[in-house]
């Protein structure tokens, strides 16, 4: 039985209490919240469950001084992207593996700086951090690096993701992250805040691709675009008049050191329409080489009227939960997501 801690209670926070509440294997020890109007509250309350008898805490403190395995870290991710670090690297100190969708799938890649602190920290509690989320951390890392593996010949490698962002019920995300609704004469988003903290976060994925495939990044680009509303466009949380911001593309262009060419791009939208996106498929992934591979995947719900989001805070949680027994048992510092038989130029 696996001692676990849940840390935040946002979309993908909730799901992850709910699997570890009803997981027959996990023992749910402690919860922590932003809102203090949660603290105190069973956590079960929280995730719609029988009562637990494990009540929410906002005390940081709190989670410290307790015995468990593992801290599922669901919190929002920070700007600037190392503000969570310190609280990351006291726990994995007290003796807690850490599992996040926030990064650490690569943390050498921000610097020794960055990563040195985090490992310090991890050797001196014999814990483990793992980056472990959808994407990042499933689509480029695990589906596509497995993929290559069919391929006599790798040319490049594609990804796309498509998030129809009408029904998401934050203005602050909707407004203020995902920048729908500025205007473009005053306001370039490609250049701001969020586009910086992407830029480092996805860094780490095509470094992790490149190194899978036993080769190196060589080149990264940035190609991010805005694409502009024809006519006011009305979402859940308001209307983007005509002219202002529909849908953000944060892309980038990559090239490994043995050549092989990779592109990785997010397509936030008002409107799937807007870009000839007609089908369910959320994610594609193409491999150009002998022979070209494409893969669409979707994620549905089985209830017809549920939120659109769900199916990926449901497969988001599921691959964190999956990790708990892996990265208990994996050796401390940083977790390495494995992979299974990619491409290889040569058979060393």
């Amino acid at each position: 039985m696996r001692k676990v801690v849940q840390w935040a209670t946002g979309s993908v926070g909730r799901t992850a209490l709910r699997r570890i509440i009803d997981h027959p294997d996990l023992q749910l020890v402690g919860l922590l919240v932003h809102d203090p109007k949660k603290a105190g509250l069973d956590a079960g309350d929280i995730a719609k469950r029988p009562k637990t008898g494990i009540l929410a805490t906002d005390k940081f403190e709190d989670i410290l001084a307790l015995d468990a395995d593992v801290v599922i870290d669901a919190s929002l991710i920070s700007i600037p992207y190392e503000k969570q670090n310190e609280r990351i690297a006291k726990l994995l100190a007290s003796g807690k593996n850490v599992i996040s969708p926030n990064g650490f799938f690569l943390p050498k890649v921000q610097g020794e700086a960055y990563a040195g602190p985090l490992r310090d920290a991890a050797l001196a509690g014999k814990a483990t951090l793992a980056g472990i989320g959808f994407n990042p951390g499933f689509i480029a890392e695990r589906l596509a690096v497995m993929v290559t593996g069919i391929v006599a010949k790798l040319d490049a490698i594609r990804c796309f993701e498509v998030v129809d962002a009408s029904p998401a019920p934050s203005p602050g995300l909707v407004f203020d992250v995902m920048g729908f609704g500025s205007d473009p004469t005053k306001v370039d988003v490609t250049k701001g805040p969020i586009a910086k903290l992407y830029d480092i976060y996805f860094a780490e994925t095509l470094t992790y691709v490149a190194e899978a495939l036993g080769t190196t990044l060589a080149t990264m680009t940035p190609d991010h675009e805005v694409t502009l509303a024809p006519q006011d466009i009305q979402v859940k949380v308001g209307t983007l008049p005509r002219g202002t911001v529909a849908a953000t593309t944060w892309r980038w262009q990559a090239r490994f050191a043995n050549g092989v060419q990779m592109t990785h791009s997010i397509l936030w939208t008002s409107s799937p329409a807007l870009h000839g996106e007609t089908d369910e498929a959320h994610w594609r992934v193409e491999i150009d080489g002998r022979p070209n591979v494409r893969l669409s995947l979707a994620l549905t719900d089985p209830d017809p009227a549920a939120p659109l989001s769900r199916p990926t805070m449901d497969a988001t949680a599921a691959l964190m939960i999956r990790a708990i027994p892996d990265v208990c048992d994996a050796a401390p510092g940083f977790y390495r997501l494995p992979v299974v038989a990619p491409y290889a130029t040569r058979l060393a």
